[in-house]
């Protein structure tokens, strides 16, 4: 199943490596095919190198091209985070992290 749809870059810092990394995370669940593509460039949405070669700033279309078994909710999902929780969401993760105690060089332990 082929299935794709234009999106927006709607956050005010456009698509940097932090948002980049998100939007690559969120792709890398899904077991189908995503490509990204700009007027110019169409690069994989797998991987953050490619992702980063797109160059998309606030206001940017970009098409999200998903082809496999589940191409449908990849698409959706890709959507959702990208134009209605411009990034500020991270995807969920079955693992929580505990925060680390920073302690200052050469205290003794």
């Amino acid at each position: 199943m082929v299935c794709e749809t234009e999106i927006e870059i709607k956050n005010t810092d456009g698509l940097h490596m932090r948002p980049a990394m998100l939007f690559v995370d969120a792709a890398n669940q899904f077991d189908c095919d995503i490509t990204v593509s700009n007027d110019q460039t169409s690069v994989d949405g797998k991987s953050i190198m490619q992702m980063s070669m797109l160059a998309a700033t606030c206001g940017s279309k970009l098409k999200i091209k998903a082809d496999g078994s589940d191409a449908q909710q990849a698409v959706s999902v890709l959507r959702q985070l990208v134009e209605k929780k411009k990034f500020d969401t991270p995807p969920s993760s079955d693992k929580k992290r505990e925060p680390t105690e920073l302690r200052p060089r050469g205290s003794g332990d």
